[in-house]
């Protein structure tokens, strides 16, 4: 990860922490074209893994931390992202594992980050 990727990660954590009440406990950014793709891990609370332990539960919790993620960005433009890349945030594709709490999150800009950011 290189600087951009770890604040970009760090703004992810943050914009979390203020929307949802809990940031992902660790978050990993990759650079990829238009996208800024995070793997992050230790996103549930105690309360949330609670929940998942019921089959009922996981897909409330599974819709709460797809769909519902989505709308909190779409309702909230993460502008403090848009301003470090210099680029307008598009769109969001969200998954999480519930049983491993691992969670993938797909940031899609309107332009080349990868580019603009990486080293050759």
């Amino acid at each position: 990860m290189n600087k951009k990727e770890a604040e970009f990660s760090n703004l992810v954590k943050a914009f979390r922490k203020r929307h949802m009440g809990k940031g992902p406990r660790e978050i990993r950014t990759t650079f990829c074209k238009q996208w800024a793709i995070c793997e992050m891990e230790g996103n549930l609370s105690p309360v949330e893994k609670f929940i998942a332990s019921g089959t009922e539960g996981k897909q409330v919790l599974r819709t709460a931390r797809t769909e519902m993620v989505k709308d909190i960005y779409r309702n909230h433009p993460p502008i403090e992202m848009e301003q470090l890349l210099g680029a307008k945030f598009i769109e969001l594709f969200v998954d999480i594992d519930l049983e491993k709490d691992f969670g993938m999150s797909i940031f899609v800009f309107d332009q080349d980050i990868e580019s603009k950011f990486l080293l050759k």
